[in-house]
């Protein structure tokens, strides 16, 4: 049944790009929805468990009336999409990905109050990026994966920029993705994926530690060690040193575009995450042509 689909798909490459285009713009949409509900759902969760752990007594009393009056379900399936300032649920045919909004001219049905740009523009970010992965890899299994990959770094990326934050409940399950990945062939031999991924982590801990010890702040957060992980298992330990560089000049020529247009000081705290992911994509796709035109420049 796959190999029937992955032969149709590679007779008829219009299809397979509409196929790709279609379902991540329909994954751009859920990604609106966990870029905002995960961060909320981990903050309800470790309130929760704050209460449960502290003794003090107002805590306890503001425990036992949480028991009393249990808080509403909240995760991401429900409850349902609404304008977030008349509370009007969002009807199926306002919530077709970027249609949608181009229909409603950015404001809401009811109180036409504007609709950020950002939902649109993450749809479309996420088809444009999906179908670059699949135009370099093909109709393959490789393209299933990167595009998987793809989907969940862009939930993170924009996670880390709202909340200086990368999730375990998305890091983990990419790490685990890439190592399942070398163990069914799809990527570097087993062996080198579980190298790369513990000294993707270990790179940025020390570095990490040596900025602790030497400044006493904490330049970089464990995320940033996990999302390393997560490309060296993929990649291989020779891929890091492509990733940083590249993470390091994405960072900087964004970082000061962006304190230069809004004007913030230069001590203020810039996430990373975005940066790494940024550079992981991009040696996931184009790795081995960087290498070759540096190689071929040297030489």
């Amino acid at each position: 049944m796959i190999t029937e689909l992955i032969d149709l798909y590679q007779q008829q490459q219009w299809f397979f790009y509409l196929t790709v285009s279609l379902v991540s713009l329909a994954i751009g949409s859920f990604l609106n929805v966990v870029i905002y509900r995960l961060p909320v759902m981990m903050q309800n969760e470790w309130q929760s468990e704050c209460r449960l752990l502290l003794e003090d007594e107002l805590i306890t009393s503001a425990s036992q009336s949480d028991s009393a009056n249990p808080a509403a379900p909240f995760n991401l399936a429900v409850p349902a999409s609404t304008c977030p300032k008349c509370q009007s649920k969002i009807k199926a045919w306002q919530n077709i990905p970027v249609i949608s909004w181009l229909l409603l001219k950015g404001k809401c049905a009811n109180c036409k109050a504007p609709i950020s740009i950002r939902y649109p523009s993450i749809e479309l970010l996420t088809m444009l990026a999906s179908v670059a992965v699949a135009a370099v890899f093909g109709a393959t299994a490789t393209t299933v994966l990167y595009v998987a990959m793809t989907w969940v770094l862009i939930a993170l990326i924009f996670i880390d920029i709202d909340h200086m934050l990368l999730p375990d409940q998305l890091t983990l399950p990419l790490l685990w993705l890439a190592l399942l990945a070398s163990v069914f062939g799809l990527t570097i031999e087993p062996a080198q994926a579980i190298i790369g991924a513990a000294l993707g982590y270990l790179c940025f801990w020390s570095v990490y530690w040596l900025f602790k010890l030497a400044t006493g702040k904490e330049g970089m957060g464990y995320g940033d060690f996990k999302l390393m992980a997560v490309f060296g298992a993929l990649l291989g330990w020779q891929a890091l040193p492509m990733i940083i560089l590249l993470s390091s000049l994405v960072g900087a020529v964004i970082g000061i575009t962006l304190l230069s247009i809004q004007g913030k000081d230069k001590a203020t705290p810039i996430p990373f995450g975005p940066y790494i992911a940024i550079a992981g994509w991009i040696a996931m796709l184009w790795g081995e042509q960087i290498n070759q035109a540096y190689l071929s420049h040297l030489l």
